[in-house]
């Protein structure tokens, strides 16, 4: 029997406060893996980058690859926070130093050239002479990437496309999914030539694996907290006797030396390219989540000028510090690091006046959310620019809301993904303002 190791990380969304783990422990293993004469291969299932954390937002992603290159990765797929997060050119370049391979089998220019630093599939070969046809796929966000300039395709009619290629150029096919665990599942469903499905996107942890007929899947969390490993026996007719998954939990492994040093590195690396000064403030500027300031209306009033919109709301949980003296970018990301982007909807009087009566609900005020870009704890109240109540009525600028009118509402774009305001939404006409995050329009605000 011939042994492989496939090591697999997903989501790490920049959580470099576990990398050092990460990296003594795979490092490791490569070196144990070695002596005995097993094949062992590396990959990262998308979403290893997040701008959340500064050396990642001051570098654009750079310094993170840097990092798998030092850990010498064999393969990643691209997740969104790599492909919607980054500017066009940011992304065209990010991966200009990698030593590993890029494959995403869905993921074009507008002209439909795939991009020079990636593929769709790529074959590896064992000392042993068994071949790994490995495949990527990304999530397909297509209205978002095609307003940063890309084309993102259906993942499925993509994998239909090249499954039959690689199957017959592989003795085993892995997919590379950034997917989530329901596109997984009904792959395995859908395309038996996959023996191997390594996921990501929705954060989900297969502790021994997922077995679907004959494909294994594994995942491995997020945020660093597990690292996935997946063994496969081969016989030499070079047909899978076996395959096994497990997951390492990143607290239980060995402490590294000097590691709180490391961690601690990364964070001043980036606040040290991140000390352009942005403004000077003559006085605080200072946050509550449940209470209406001048900080949270200059952010509600930015977006409103920065999508040209009739009025505009934000939640004041957006902001997650108080600003004083001299502000830096850094300033900016430490109070503002959700990498989410301003939307304007379209909607009637009825409509708009529907979606701010409930906006006033302290249920929705007090909710804790994760995800959906949001880096803070607690949603707050939501602040309003040229929107008043007075004595029972809504007023849009100087006049009372007209049920039978059109306005444009600017607002956070993670409120019209269908998890908000759900009567009224996620139906509706949207415009995404891309690539800026609020705290760049934060930042063009407090220049101006």
């Amino acid at each position: 029997m011939e042994k492989i190791h496939l090591y697999h990380t997903n989501d790490i969304h920049s959580h470099l406060e576990h990398w050092p783990r990460i990296q003594q422990f795979l490092k490791q293993t490569r070196e144990q893996h070695t002596a005995t004469d097993e094949e062992v291969f590396f990959f990262d299932i998308g979403d290893f980058i997040d701008r959340w954390h500064p050396l990642t937002d001051a570098t654009m992603g750079r310094e993170n690859i840097h990092l798998l290159n030092e850990n010498q990765y064999t393969a990643i797929t691209i997740g969104n926070n790599e492909g919607v997060n980054l500017p066009h050119e940011a992304l065209n370049h990010l991966y200009d130093g990698a030593h590993f391979d890029v494959l995403v089998a869905n993921f074009y220019h507008q002209d439909g050239r795939t991009p020079n630093w990636a593929r769709p599939y790529k074959i590896y070969q064992t000392r042993a002479g068994t071949k790994l046809g490995v495949i990527g796929l990304t999530a397909n966000f297509s209205h978002l990437y095609g307003l940063l300039g890309w084309e993102c395709t259906d993942p499925f009619l993509e994998l239909k496309k090249w499954i039959k290629e690689v199957k017959a150029q592989a003795d085993i096919v892995i997919l590379l999914s950034h997917l989530g665990l329901g596109d997984d599942e009904r792959m395995a469903e859908e395309f038996p030539e996959l023996d191997i499905i390594l996921g990501a996107h929705t954060h989900h942890m297969l502790e021994k694996g997922e077995l679907i007929h004959h494909t294994l899947l594994g995942a491995a969390g997020k945020f660093g907290y597990y690292v996935g490993h997946i063994t496969v026996e081969v016989n030499r007719q070079k047909e899978i006797a076996n395959k096994e998954a497990i997951l390492y939990e990143i607290d239980q492994l060995p402490s590294v030396e000097n590691e709180e040093e490391q961690i601690q590195t990364y964070l001043d690396a980036g606040k040290n390219l991140m000390q352009n000064k942005v403004t000077t403030l003559d006085r605080p500027l200072e946050c509550d989540p449940f209470k209406e300031t001048k900080f949270t209306q200059i952010l509600s009033q930015a977006v409103r000028e920065w999508c040209d919109s009739d009025c505009a709301m934000i939640n004041a949980g957006l902001l997650l510090g108080r600003l004083s003296g001299e502000v830096t970018e850094y300033d900016l990301l430490s109070i503002c690091p959700h990498p989410i982007n301003p939307c304007v909807v379209k909607l009637t009087g009825y409509e708009l006046q529907k979606v701010l009566t409930e906006s006033l609900d302290e249920t929705l005020h007090n909710r804790e959310i994760k995800g959906l870009g949001f880096r803070g704890t607690v949603l707050g109240i939501f602040v309003y620019d040229q929107i008043e109540f007075r004595s029972g009525t809504i007023f849009v600028g100087c006049e009372a809301i007209d049920q039978s009118k059109t306005y444009t509402l600017a607002l956070p774009d993670m409120f019209t993904f269908g998890h908000f305001f759900k009567d009224v939404l996620p139906a509706k006409e949207k415009k995404y303002f891309l690539p800026e995050f609020l705290r760049d329009i934060l930042k063009w605000k407090l220049e101006n």
